[in-house]
């Protein structure tokens, strides 16, 4: 049997995205490699392969298609072994400020001309200058050009040295023959400015990455461990599962864990999007990442190192950003026959100008002209910016998404969230908290705290969520609880006990007919109850005359306080909303009525669900499902785009595309709208980076763009798709919804 694995690579020397199609071109070449996706922005490479490819073969391959790979491991770290060789020298910023300083001589004059001043250096001199921008810090071009030669294909690099070539080649030409009209300037301010434009550029893509970085940072290094009773400071890959870890107060908790001693609050922003410190005491779950704010804990590890909450956080993201929408390979489409494309016209607007561009009887050279319009389209015409205007946009959507406690598992998900038009909200988990409360008790006889703690007292044997509902309300109402014995479980009708000298019995109004309550006595206590409270259950006591009624216990299962708020927000986004529920059909149009839901489809089992949301899909609609149990998987799988609140099921979670990290149904409409607002940008992106190039290539063609110009334009082009992507950044939550 054939195994499936995945494999990361870090991919150094691309510069636009025609590098990012031959690195996979080369990828899947490779035998064994089923499949390979590589991210400009991020500089990496994931790819799923079966023998007989290794690793070392894939990264090899990428090193042959003249690019550095190193493979990365589960981490997302670097390995100890790489193929790509270390950098050393100066660092880019360096770089970028000694070619500025040699240009900048030779680019004054050309600034001062318009005013009368002459203060054009001599041509040795300008050769002096330019010689060292072009083959020294333009060597980079040249380099990676000749790799896409190789190849057979094009890049930003080759157009950029073939254009800053042909303009030092003709001021070297003009200046042996002893024309002092050079253009050493030119060449020098094209890669001047694309070295800064990239430096800018890399700046930018790195803020980008700012979330999975935050994540990253949020592990520490090493560890407290309990052992024999004995604390030692380990690394942290030496934390074994069951081990105890103590956590004092300011420090990060090392793993994901049980509260085995201890309380404190914990901070866990970076991780759910809480903003509120959340008090962990004993049997409390606590997640590797969180901050302990006060107090001393002593935690039993439940996950280490690649399983950890945090671990899988950032896989998810990383993923997301490494996967490529639907929109993007139309743009890959594009930019594999672009540079060919470019050269095609940049030999065309040589041609014509050289050809038909003299004006007789002038002596001038048509061909010095076309020289520089044909450098102009090469240089202008560089495909950088369509290679990042979508991931960009999904970085910097999914990182701050991440941010606010949505994980999106892929970018076909951040993409297809923005055209949800109508969601389906599961019911119990989802909407209400998932759990019984005790939402009123009346008394018959006596005091309603006497009823109250003699049902407690019944109850405290019981591990029912009902019994369970009972004595959380007891211990909230700081009741004094009696010992109860004798204890007896009437399956299916009830609880009963010897509480001090009286028996007790707490059960069904079945139950309680059968024991001889008057039924009319209950239906007068039944007209007091909140019709809220679905499930009742009723109290009695035996006495010498009988078996008297002293109440009813009535329970509901309370809605989250962010449940009305969240359905307002998907109608304020024009989204319709459906309950979708296994319970009944009573309960859950109570709940929708509450929150406004219009539609309710009650009563359905696991397999009933998928084929209501198959009968919205019938409706050429586009559906969203939102659900936290087993149950919800099946119509989670069938929905369109699915969400799962992190304190459901794992089933749930695996199945979705949608992870919610704090049980928190306001989410659903925050996801969309962040999701809407990225899929603009990669619109607005798409559109500047077009724009560029189908205004400024003619422009250049027709000899209305100097190099110069040229390469301000192209450099702008992608630092301007890069800092419109990163204003998603900005993104916050609205609040209410």
């Amino acid at each position: 049997m054939t195994t499936n694995n995945t494999l990361n690579l870090a991919v150094g020397g691309m510069s636009c995205a025609s590098c990012s199609s031959t690195v996979e071109k080369a990828l899947l070449k490779v035998k064994g490699v089923t499949q390979a996706t590589v991210n400009l922005a991020t500089e990496k490479a994931q790819i799923d392969f079966a023998a007989p490819a290794t690793p070392e073969q894939i990264a090899r391959a990428v090193v042959d298609a003249g690019y550095d790979a190193e493979i990365l491991n589960a981490s997302g770290e670097k390995s100890s072994t790489s193929s790509a060789p270390a950098r050393e020298g100066f660092g880019e910023g360096a770089l970028v400020a000694i070619a500025a300083l040699l240009t900048l001589p030779l680019v004054l004059p050309m600034v001062a001309l318009p005013f009368g001043e002459h203060w054009m250096l001599p041509g040795w001199l300008q050769l002096l200058l330019a010689t060292p921008v072009q083959f020294w810090l333009g060597g980079r071009f040249y380099r990676a050009g000749l790799k896409a030669v190789q190849n057979r294909t094009g890049n930003m690099d080759l157009l950029v040295a073939i254009g800053t070539s042909a303009a030092y080649g003709l001021s070297v030409y003009m200046m042996d023959k002893g024309n002092g009209h050079l253009y050493f300037e030119a060449s020098s301010a094209v890669i001047t400015l694309v070295m800064l434009g990239k430096w800018l550029e890399g700046r930018a893509k790195r803020q980008t990455t700012a979330a999975i970085a935050a994540l990253q940072a949020l592990r520490p290094d090493t560890a407290r461990v309990r052992r024999n009773g004995v604390d030692k400071t380990i690394a942290m890959a030496e934390v074994q599962l069951n081990d105890e870890v103590v956590v004092r107060p300011g420090e990060r908790i090392p793993v994901d864990g049980l509260v085995l001693e201890g309380s404190s609050h914990v901070d866990e922003a970076l991780i759910t999007g809480e903003s509120e410190p959340v008090v962990k005491a004993v049997g409390n779950k606590v997640t590797g990442g969180a901050v302990n704010l006060d107090g001393l804990l002593l935690v039993q590890t439940s996950a280490v190192g690649t399983e950890t909450t945090l671990a899988r956080i950032i896989r998810l993201v990383e993923d997301a950003q490494a996967a490529k929408p639907d929109i993007q390979k139309l743009v890959d489409k594009v930019s594999a026959v672009f540079v060919p494309v470019v050269l095609v016209i940049a030999l065309f607007t040589l041609l014509g100008w050289g050809v038909l561009g003299g004006s007789p009887g002038t002596g001038g050279n048509p061909w010095e002209q076309a020289i520089l319009n044909a450098v102009a389209v090469l240089v202008i015409a560089c495909p950088c910016a369509l290679g990042l205007a979508t991931p960009t946009a999904i970085m910097a959507g999914t990182g701050v998404a991440a941010r606010h406690g949505i994980l999106i598992k892929d970018a076909q998900a951040l993409e297809l969230a923005h055209s949800i038009q109508t969601v389906v909200f599961d019911k119990t988990g989802t909407l209400t908290v998932g759990k019984p409360t005790l939402m009123q008790f009346e008394a018959v006889h006596g005091e309603r705290g006497s009823m109250l703690t003699k049902a407690a007292a019944v109850e405290a044997g019981s591990m029912h969520p009902l019994a369970s509902a009972v004595k959380n309300r007891a211990q909230q109402d700081k009741l004094d609880v009696p010992h109860a014995t004798d204890l007896q479980d009437v399956a299916g009708k009830g609880l009963s006990a010897q509480v001090g000298d009286t028996r007790v019995y707490v059960g069904t109004i079945r139950w309680m007919e059968e024991l001889g309550v008057s039924a009319a006595t209950m239906q007068e206590v039944l007209a007091s109850v909140n019709a809220n409270a679905a499930t009742r259950s009723w109290v009695a006591e035996q006495t010498d005359t009988g078996i008297r009624l002293l109440g009813v216990l009535a329970f509901g299962d309370e809605l989250k306080p962010s449940a009305q708020g969240a359905v307002s927000a998907l109608h304020g986004l024009k989204v319709d909303t459906v309950l979708l529920t296994g319970d009944t059909a009573a309960s859950a149009q109570r709940v929708a009525s509450e929150l406004g839901i219009g539609h309710v489809m009650a009563e359905q089992l696991p397999g009933d669900k998928s084929k209501a949301i198959q009968a919205l899909h019938d409706s050429k609609r586009v559906v969203a499902m939102v659900g936290d149990g087993i149950n919800d998987a099946p119509a989670l799988a069938m929905a369109d785009v699915s969400f799962a609140m992190s304190t459901g099921t794992d089933v749930a979670m695996h199945t979705a595309d949608v992870t919610l990290m704090r049980s928190d149904p306001s989410l659903v409409a925050q996801t969309i709208d962040i999701s809407r607002r990225t899929y603009n940008k990669i619109k607005q992106n798409l559109f500047w980076a077009f724009i560029y190039n189908a205004v400024g290539i003619p422009l250049a063609a027709l000899g209305y763009l100097n190099p110069v110009l040229a390469g301000m334009a192209m450099a702008l082009s992608s630092v301007s798709v890069v800092t419109n992507a990163l204003m998603l950044r900005n993104w916050k939550p609205k609040v209410g919804a």
